[in-house]
C-alpha cells in the first residue's frame, strides 16, 4: 500500500508511503486548510485529487494507517524483526521494505486494512457528512430479532482504501502485482470477518426486542488473521512477457506442489534477511539488547531471538499496586509493594 513515495528513479520505496507518523499534526488541520493536500510530498496525481476531493475523511485515512503501524509492531514484538519505526523519516522502516519480502507483505496489508477500518468506523460515528451507517445488503431480520443501530459500511472503507492506496501501484511490474494483491487481502480481511452485533431491550434485561446491525471485528482480530497469513505466505517468481503495452511482469507461484495463492493470502518473491545484525542496506537494527523468553523454545525466546549469542540476566525492581481491597460504596484502595524480575537481553 503505496501511501506516498520519494524516489527519484521511479521505483517503489516501499518504507515510505507510512506517512501518518510523520504528517499526523498537520492531519488535524487538514479539514479546515485543505492546501495542505498539496504540501504532501510524494502523493501522485490521482491521490492528490482524491486528497482535494474527499478532503473531510483524510485523518480517518492517516489514522488507518497509524493503526496498521501499531498492529504491526504488537504481532512482531517477540520477532527479530519487530516493526521498529525512524523518527523522524518518511521512510519509516528505513529500507526494510524496499524488498518483496513477506515483512513488506505484512505491512502493505495490514496497513490497507487500517484504512479500511478507521474510514468504516470514522462513517459509523458520523464524524463525516460523506459517508455513514449501511443500509443496503441487510436481508430479511432473523428470528427474535430485527434490524437497528449503526450497521457499519465496510464496502465503502474498503472502496477508499483501494482507490487511495493502489493508485501509485499501476505499473506493469513485479512489485506493483505484489503490492496489489497484498493490499487486497487486507481489504478482504475485514469483509469476510463482518458479523452480527445486538442489544437486548426490554425490562431488566429481558431483551423482549432484540436489535442487530453489521459491526467490524476487532482489529486485533484482524491482526492475528494477517499474522498467520504471514507465517503461510506463498513464495511467488516473476515472469516476464510481452503484451501489446510492453513488457509486463507477472507472479506465478514458485513450487507448484504447494497450493495456488487465493485472494486472501499473502504473496512475496524475494527472501528476508535474519535480522540478526544490525545492516543499513537491510535496514535490519539487529536484535542486541532485546528483551527475550529464557524460558521459551520460540522466535521469542532467548536462543532464537538472540541468534545463538547468548543472553545475559539482570534484576529489575517495579513498584506495583497490591493487597487491593474493594470498599463499599465504592473505592478501591491498595497497597504499593516493589517486586524483583528477571530481565534476560540478547548479547
Amino acid at each position: 500500500m503505496e501511501l506516498i513515495c520519494i524516489c527519484s528513479d521511479g521505483l517503489l520505496g516501499s518504507g515510505v508511503w507510512l506517512w501518518s507518523l510523520a504528517l499526523g499534526q498537520q492531519y488535524s488541520s487538514l479539514g479546515s486548510q485543505p492546501i495542505l493536500c498539496g504540501s504532501i510530498p510524494g502523493l501522485v496525481p490521482k491521490q492528490l485529487r482524491f486528497c482535494r476531493n474527499y478532503i473531510e475523511i483524510m485523518p480517518s485515512v492517516a489514522e488507518g494507517v497509524k493503526l496498521g503501524i501499531q498492529e504491526c509492531q504488537h504481532q512482531f514484538r517477540g520477532r527479530r524483526w519487530n516493526c521498529t519505526t525512524i523518527k523522524d523519516n518518511l521512510a519509516i522502516f528505513g529500507p526494510v521494505l524496499d524488498k518483496a519480502t513477506r515483512e513488506s507483505a505484512f505491512v502493505h496489508a495490514i496497513a490497507s486494512a487500517g484504512v479500511a477500518f478507521a474510514v468504516t468506523r470514522s462513517c459509523a460515528e458520523g464524524t463525516s457528512t460523506m459517508c455513514g451507517c449501511d443500509s443496503h445488503h441487510k436481508g430479511p431480520p432473523g428470528e427474535g430479532w430485527k434490524w437497528g443501530g449503526c450497521s457499519e459500511d465496510a464496502e465503502f472503507g474498503v472502496l477508499v482504501s483501494r482507490e487511495f492506496a493502489d493508485a501509485r501501484e499501476n505499473r506493469p511490474d513485479a512489485r506493483s502485482a505484489m503490492n496489489r494483491h497484498n493490499n487486497e487481502a487486507g481489504r478482504t480481511t475485514i469483509l469476510d470477518h463482518m458479523h452480527l452485533r445486538c442489544k437486548c431491550h426490554g425490562l431488566s434485561g429481558s431483551c423482549e426486542v432484540k436489535t442487530c446491525w453489521w459491526a467490524q471485528p476487532d482489529f486485533r482480530m484482524l491482526g492475528d488473521y494477517l499474522k498467520d497469513k504471514y507465517d503461510s505466505a506463498s513464495e511467488m517468481v516473476v515472469e516476464k512477457h510481452r503484451e501489446s503495452r510492453g513488457w509486463v511482469e507477472t507472479l506465478r507461484v514458485k513450487y507448484n506442489f504447494f497450493k495456488h495463492p487465493t485472494e486472501r493470502d499473502l504473496v512475496y518473491y524475494e527472501g528476508s534477511p535474519n535480522f540478526c545484525e544490525p545492516n543499513p542496506e537491510t535496514g535490519s537494527f539487529g536484535t542486541r539488547d532485546r528483551a527475550c523468553n529464557v524460558s521459551s523454545h520460540g522466535i521469542e525466546g532467548c536462543d532464537l531471538l538472540c541468534c545463538g549469542r547468548g543472553h545475559n540476566t539482570r534484576t529489575e525492581k517495579r513498584k506495583e499496586k497490591c493487597h487491593c481491597i474493594f470498599h463499599w460504596c465504592c473505592y478501591v484502595s491498595c497497597q504499593e509493594c516493589v517486586r524483583v524480575y528477571d530481565v534476560h537481553t540478547c548479547k
